[in-house]
């Protein structure tokens, strides 16, 4: 038993030091990202279900945040001050399926196919999700879904969603990031989203550590019906977010799961399909039922399990035709090991940077933002907010905003 243990324990370890520098650099790239995006017009700019609409909110959520829970309370917000529902929820899938650092990570850990199925599929399943929001959901529901978020009941991230540091004001966006309010803005979604996702991402090594080392391969491809390869193309779509739902991991955490599972033999729309599932998760389903109640969440999941396996299975029979699709199952997971090599030293350089940006972080008011991260955006946060702004402000001239203000 102990030698099963530090079997897994050792290989999900080692899968994170794989991708330790990866995340590092999505996570920064993220940051310089929301640094320059405003989230305060968002809102306003999301009025209908129209393609513009949709494609504005696409481009906003690709270029925000990639905690699942976040995305989830940004989209409710987005709807409560007056944006589109449908809009509001292809916000919610841009946010954590067109995200540079799920690709980076994707990139490193499985191969350059499962990136560009990440880019491919994903507006493929907004599209999907739009065209059937559009049939389903109708005034009646929408009133009923607004009723139920006017509420306010509170999710998780609350105060990570609502919170807004990006820097405005004149010169192009590589100026802006360089400037001092720029690199205080950038530290801050940094440490921020590295708070809000490494529970995630830590769950998903050690589910992925276990599964790898306890699980044998015949198991596996059995299950996903991998000496069928017609049969497995199939059911993989389906299996896929089943998986996902019941594992709790979401956002990029559940990228060491996929990699187990297309080694152990899922089609590739299987990987696909799990991959995007992050928001069907069992804590989100249960945050939906909070959001706009029972009936809304129950469709919700319903029309999210469409569009993520239908994207699974149109990525795959695409990828097929442009001959793209993945042949070798050797994702990093099995044979991953810690040794002086070229990701040892990128891991070193960008261990630096995480430096640099948790110093900025700590020296501009950070903690104080980080204590809010969790608490609701209206009402009984605000007092502490205008505190942690009070204290930021004596440290730098970053402008640290809510959407509601």
């Amino acid at each position: 038993m102990a030698d099963a243990l530090f079997h897994a324990l050792a290989m999900a370890f080692a899968m994170g030091w794989d991708i330790l520098w990866a995340l590092i650099l999505g996570f920064s790239l993220s940051g310089v990202i929301q640094a320059v995006v405003t989230k305060g017009e968002m809102g306003r700019l999301l009025p209908d279900a129209s393609p513009r609409s949709i494609l504005i909110a696409s481009g906003l959520g690709a270029a925000s945040s990639s905690c699942s829970y976040a995305a989830v309370a940004l989209a409710r917000s987005i709807f409560r001050k007056g944006g589109d529902f449908i809009a509001a929820m292809a916000f919610q899938f841009a946010s954590t399926n067109l995200v540079l650092e799920l690709g980076i990570i994707m990139a490193v850990l499985m191969g350059w196919q499962f990136t560009a199925a990440e880019f491919v599929g994903g507006p493929i399943m907004i599209v999907m999700l739009v065209i059937i929001l559009r049939s389903v959901m109708n005034r009646r529901l929408i009133e009923e879904a607004r009723r139920q978020a006017d509420r306010g009941l509170q999710g998780r991230m609350e105060g990570h969603a609502g919170m807004d540091m990006s820097v405005g004001g004149e010169g192009s966006i590589l100026v802006r990031a360089l400037s001092a309010e720029g690199f205080t803005a950038i530290s801050h979604y940094f440490i921020m989203d590295w708070a809000s996702i490494w529970i995630d991402v830590v769950l998903g090594l050690l589910i992925a550590g276990a599964l790898g080392a306890w699980v044998p391969n015949d198991v596996w491809q059995q299950f996903f019906l991998a000496h069928d390869p017609t049969w497995s193309k199939v059911v993989g779509p389906l299996i896929g977010p089943v998986v996902a739902i019941v594992s709790f991991v979401c956002s990029v955490g559940n990228v060491p799961l996929a990699a187990v599972l297309w080694n152990g033999g899922i089609s590739f729309g299987g990987v696909v399909a799990f991959i995007f599932a992050d928001l069907i998760v069992l804590p989100v389903l249960d945050i939906y039922r909070k959001y706009y109640g029972l009936k809304i969440a129950g469709l919700l999941f319903a029309v999210f399990f469409v569009a993520m396996a239908g994207a699974g299975y149109v990525v795959e029979m695409l990828f097929d035709v442009l001959g793209w699709s993945p042949r070798q199952r050797t994702a990093l997971v099995v044979e991953s090991h810690v040794s002086w090599n070229y990701t040892t030293v990128l891991n070193i350089v960008f261990l630096a940077l995480a430096g640099l940006m948790t110093w900025r972080f700590l020296k501009t008011g950070g903690p104080a933002m980080l204590r809010m991260m969790n608490q609701p955006m209206d009402g009984q946060g605000h007092d502490d907010h205008a505190h942690a702004q009070h204290t930021h402000a004596g440290h730098s001239h970053a402008h640290h905003r809510r959407d509601d203000d």
